[in-house]
């Protein structure tokens, strides 16, 4: 990690967390660009939280009592001293390029009263439960905050501190949303502004705060009726009455939802009732979905398609049925992976997966054959290297192969991006430890690797030797950089390996279809790697 001209500082209030404090203080010094503050507020617990905060010397800790969390985020900025501040739940974990993603984006955008970036839902052992959650800030915040949360996880969220302190900081007199209140009035008097990294691990677990619907319905529309627009802004009296629809529908839905879960006819006919007063039109329309539902299972199957495809609604064909119109063909469309058609259907991913990490694309940096995607995506480089094969390249820096051994000098990049290559290599694990041991102690290999595909036609048939999964990537890649210092993501789905496969560019395929990740048909596989400091 590195220092900063500009100066964070990271608040944790934790009450009752102190299971997972260690975790999230963990992934704060775990940065690749360190905080100057760390302070845990331990909001009144029970469960001794100093204990975990005594084996980090740089955390500071502030002890109060139980005053909730709006206090504890307000006592823990008013004690720190740096430009910026980020709050992390006890529960919750940063990723590795938080602060920096969340610093470029305060540079790109001075003024701003702050910035947030994307999250992800993981489980009790922070295992991802799907892909990343961003919704853009938009042209006007205000209004997209009014008719929701479009941050969704306060950890994703930096701020100006002096703006955020000007401001009131967080109402105490609010035991929920009082994040929610924080932005809308942020975003009505400064500028805010998105950027699609991801940002923190949102753990779900059974004593979440928000696990309860109903709850936090009651507690979001009285924040929610706090901002009704003034005078005659007609766009922000609209944004607001949505706002109000769309809260109803979401908790609504979810409380009908959880009632489900109750023990007793009572307790659940009690939980319905609530939840059809909070959203009536939503969940009789969904209830009239489930009635449609339920007839159409009972039609004979071709006769329930047909209606199904009369109404516009997407259906799987009876057997016998299927249409296979151009795929019906024993040759691809492109024998060329599609460079013959246009862009690959994988470079939608690859680079996708490159953008999200561009923060790590900076100082000396190596990418194999040219310096395409390090140019691309530079954030800072000060020496850009290139490995060849061929002696006779002019811009080849370092010539040579990744399957010899020692041809990558030790402890030199910054950063190395590998794209589409290890899978050329057979011995991929000498190749990865090589890699490994010419990152810097910090340094950032991203690399991505095929899953579903076609084999190369041409020059490198003869040695594509690997497809991999998301389990075997962990596996190659943790046993060298350790399993806690690496981040999988796998992109593809039936739809863009179909198309993948055959050929097809990306100018001719629906790409809204490419960002629906199904894991079980991998296209590729993307990984992040730091190699740790001993």
């Amino acid at each position: 990690m590195e220092k900063q001209a500009e100066s964070v500082a990271v608040v944790i209030p934790t009450y009752n967390h102190a299971r997972y404090l260690g975790d999230a203080l963990d992934s704060i010094l775990a940065q690749t660009i360190w905080p100057t503050e760390i302070i845990v507020v331990d909001d009144g617990s029970d469960d001794n939280p100093s204990e975990v905060v005594a084996q980090y010397p740089s955390v500071f800790l502030l002890q109060q009592a139980n005053l909730g969390l709006a206090a504890a985020r307000n006592a823990g900025a008013a004690v720190a001293q740096a430009r910026f501040i980020l709050f992390l739940d006890a529960d919750d974990v940063l990723s590795p390029e938080a602060i920096a993603s969340g610093l470029a984006c305060m540079r790109k955008n001075p003024g701003a009263a702050f910035v947030y970036g994307a999250h992800r839902r993981v489980n009790e052992k922070l295992e991802p439960t799907g892909g990343l959650r961003y919704m853009d800030a938009g042209t006007n915040p205000y209004l997209t905050l009014l008719r929701c949360n479009s941050i969704g996880m306060h950890a994703t969220v930096m701020y100006d501190r002096e703006v955020l302190m000007a401001a009131g900081g967080f109402d105490p007199l609010l035991p929920r949303c009082e994040d929610y209140d924080v932005y809308l009035r942020l975003a009505r008097a400064h500028p805010v502004y998105s950027h699609s990294a991801l940002v923190a691990d949102y753990r779900w677990h059974e004593s979440n705060m928000s696990q309860n619907p109903l709850d936090m319905l009651a507690w979001v529309l009285r924040v929610h009726k706090r901002h009704h627009p003034r005078g005659r802004d007609l766009a922000a009296i609209r944004a607001w009455r949505e706002g109000r629809r769309i809260w109803r529908d979401y908790y609504g839905e979810l409380a009908w939802t959880h009632s489900t879960g109750h023990h007793g006819w009572i307790a659940r006919s009690i939980g319905r009732i609530k939840a059809l007063k909070a959203a009536p039109t939503r969940i009789l329309r969904k209830g009239v979905r489930r009635v449609a539902k339920a007839t159409l299972a009972a039609m004979p199957e071709g006769f329930a398609y047909r209606i199904r495809k009369a109404a516009g609604r997407s259906a799987s064909p009876p057997v016998g049925k299927v249409r296979m119109a151009d795929l019906q063909r024993i040759r691809p469309i492109s024998p060329d992976f599609g460079f013959d058609r246009g862009t690959p259907v994988d470079r939608h991913y690859i680079e996708g997966f490159l953008a999200q990490h561009s923060q790590a694309i900076q100082g000396r940096t190596l990418e194999i054959g040219d310096a395409t995607y390090c140019t691309r995506f530079d954030n800072g480089i000060t020496h850009q290297d290139i490995l060849h094969i061929s002696p006779d390249d002019p811009n080849a820096t370092i010539i040579g192969d990744l399957a010899q051994d020692d041809v990558l000098p030790r402890d030199t990049f910054d950063c190395q991006v590998i794209t589409q290559t290890l899978h050329l290599i057979y011995d991929m694990k000498s190749a990865v430890q090589q890699l490994h041991d010419a990152l810097r102690p910090g340094g950032v290999l991203l690399l991505t690797v095929p899953g579903i595909t076609s084999i190369d036609r041409g020059e490198w048939g003869d040695t594509w030797y690997w497809s991999l999964t998301r389990t075997s990537a962990a596996r190659l890649l943790g046993d060298v950089f350790g399993p806690e210092n690496i981040t999988i993501s796998v992109f593809g789905n039936a739809y863009s390996a179909t198309c993948f496969i055959q050929g097809m560019a990306l100018e001719e395929v629906e790409q809204s279809f490419l960002d629906v990740i199904d894991p079980s048909y991998p296209v590729i596989i993307g990984v992040r790697a730091v190699r740790g400091r001993a």
